[in-house]
């Protein structure tokens, strides 16, 4: 029998129950595992799993089960939700995503009192690998508590519900922090593909750069990213190179690893990308304003970056300004370049060298 595995997301690989478990399966069973999610490929790296989770794809949750279930005859889940309901809806969510008709066995919080393994798409197959994660796991077997995707319409208008959000969290949709919930119960509503909210606040910013959505296939997140402590201490590794503008989220930011410098727009922008770039010599130069939302509990950044703190407009407006005129840069020619463009067209800064 061949297991397939399906890592998602930094706390299960930082609290050592993602390798703890694939050693479990290994000890018994051929296995192939995956990763899905960017922070968690981060997790990976900093804990040296690469030889086992394979993190060489940007996945979904959902399309990694699916590529599995080509190769393999029952599929393990990996979770650890920040709660007992976000990891069960999470699992929802993601096994109806994902149409797989095999079994998956989900692994929710398994450091926890409230920890459980939820069955998919049981058959007597499973049986065998479900007594031995639960015998060796200490864990029971519960039922999905989660109704999964609230979603419904009205009016011409979608609603959705978002499960086990904590007041005063940052909401990001799609990579983007959009908001923060200033309930305990937060609706998002789709209103011709503009975005409303209940029970929280929008960031016109978060919003604009978001664009237009489709709430039903959206990918909601609340809270932060990752919680763990990782402290990375990286100095440059070059001063000259490739040099790239990242003005979103950085859930791509791994893609840039190879560059001298990455410009990033944004405050958590520059905080996300600074953090995992940092793994890689890469310095920052950021645009920022002072909104951080403060997505990881902890962040890096490689030793030598720079931020520019705009005084006089919003970061993103100052982004607009910033051009490369060509691929490759030395990073002081570089500075001074985004320098002479800000103060050119009257933009106040604060100049802080990391």
């Amino acid at each position: 029998m061949r297991v397939g595995i399906v890592v998602h997301g930094p706390k299960i690989v930082d609290s050592g129950y993602a390798k703890k478990i694939i050693n479990l399966v290994g000890n018994k069973y051929s296995f192939k595992a995956k990763l899905g999610g960017t922070i968690g490929r981060v997790a990976v790296i900093d804990n040296n799993l690469t030889d086992i989770i394979d993190i060489s794809e940007k996945l979904l949750p959902s399309e990694a089960l699916k590529r599995l279930e080509k190769e393999c005859d029952i599929l393990l889940l990996l979770n650890y939700g920040k709660s007992k309901i976000t990891g069960h809806t999470f699992g929802k969510i993601v096994v109806e995503k994902s149409k797989v008709k095999k079994p998956i066995i989900q692994i929710e919080r398994p450091g926890e009192k409230d920890g459980s393994i939820i069955i998919w798409n049981y058959n007597k197959k499973a049986d065998e690998l479900i007594d031995y994660l639960k015998k060796h796991l200490n864990l029971n077997i519960e039922k999905c508590i989660s109704d999964g995707l609230s979603l419904w319409e009205k009016n011409g208008k979608v609603y959705r519900k978002i499960h086990g959000v904590e007041k005063g969290e940052p909401i990001i949709v799609n990579g983007v922090v959009i908001g923060r919930a200033l309930d305990n119960e937060v609706i998002l509503i789709e209103d011709k593909g503009k975005l409303k909210i209940i029970g929280g606040e929008l960031k016109e910013e978060g919003l604009n750069r978001l664009g237009k959505i489709d709430l039903k296939t959206a990918v909601i997140k609340t809270g932060k990213l990752r919680r763990d402590a990782f402290i990375v201490e990286n100095f440059a590794k070059e001063e000259y190179g490739k040099v790239k503008i990242i003005n979103h989220a950085g859930e791509d930011a791994l893609k840039y690893k190879d560059c001298m410098a990455v410009i990033t727009i944004g405050d958590d922008t520059t905080e996300i990308v600074g953090d995992i770039l940092s793994r890689f010599g890469v310095r920052i130069v950021g645009i920022v304003d002072g909104d951080k939302d403060g997505l990881l509990e902890y962040s890096n950044i490689t030793r030598g970056s720079v931020v520019y703190k705009i005084l006089n407009i919003r970061d993103d407006d100052a982004g607009k300004l910033i051009n490369l005129d060509k691929e490759k840069y030395y990073f002081n020619e570089l500075l001074k370049k985004i320098e002479n463009i800000l103060k050119n067209k009257n933009v106040k800064f604060k100049k802080i060298v990391l």
